[in-house]
């Protein structure tokens, strides 16, 4: 390879820099906008178009990163149990939680689009946006959804639940440690649980729950909603 560009090191060394940098971006400067992730993504989509780089390229570095996701997926179990007493405590109040927050992460979604007239095939691709990127890809590969579509509605959806959930949150006048974290990793799943680790651990605890448990609830809930929806998409 005479072109560094094509060289998945190149690829894996630019995103960790790139990430690396954004992260001081944020921690100096404290501004939801500065979000790690969403500087990350900016700049290397500016980066790619700058140099005519091909997106495949790219990610044949990607995909050795995305490696580690599962790793950092289990890790989350660690401040998980540490907090098991907390979470034996509230089990009624996460089971509903839960429930209502799956619910409205595929209704706030699937539903507005369907009543925008949206096809039944975005309507699907929408609808598991809260769940994290490989359950959101099964579930809509499996209705019959577009699955980048779904790729990118999710990793937006954390980004934003990041960026506005914690002033969001605060702004309803949620007090509970417990609600905060569940509410950040229910509707913002991975991104979001990395947001609410900032805020103590028992928030990071609560949203790696909601992480889990969502998926699977997103999972259940999406083709019973849809089928509730189908009236609204045959009408458009």
């Amino acid at each position: 390879m005479n072109d560094p560009f094509e060289s998945p090191a190149f690829s894996v060394a630019l995103t960790l820099g790139v990430y690396l940098l954004a992260t001081r971006a944020y921690a100096r400067w404290r501004r939801a906008w500065l979000n790690n992730v969403l500087l990350s993504i900016v700049a290397l989509i500016l980066f790619l178009l700058a140099t005519g780089s091909d997106y495949e390229t790219y990610n044949a570095g990607g995909r050795v990163i995305s490696f580690f996701l599962g790793p950092a997926v289990v890790a989350l179990a660690v401040p998980l149990y540490e907090r098991l007493g907390d979470v034996r405590r509230n089990v009624r109040a996460i089971a509903a939680a839960i429930l209502a927050g799956g619910a409205a992460g595929v209704l706030s979604a699937a539903g507005i689009a369907a009543l925008l007239g949206a096809s039944r095939a975005v309507v699907v691709s929408l609808a598991p946006k809260s769940a994290t990127t490989p359950i959101a890809i099964c579930i809509a590969a499996e209705l019959g959804g577009i699955e980048a579509l779904t790729a990118a509605i999710v990793i937006a959806t954390g980004v934003l639940g990041a960026v506005i959930g914690p002033w969001f949150l605060r702004l309803a006048g949620v007090r509970s440690r417990l609600a905060f974290g569940l509410a950040l990793g229910a509707a913002a799943h991975g991104i979001g649980t990395a947001r609410a680790a900032e805020e103590g651990r028992l928030e990071e605890a609560m949203s790696s729950l909601a992480l889990c448990l969502n998926g699977i609830a997103t999972a259940l809930l999406t083709p019973l909603l849809l089928r509730a929806l189908d009236p609204l998409i045959a009408a458009s």
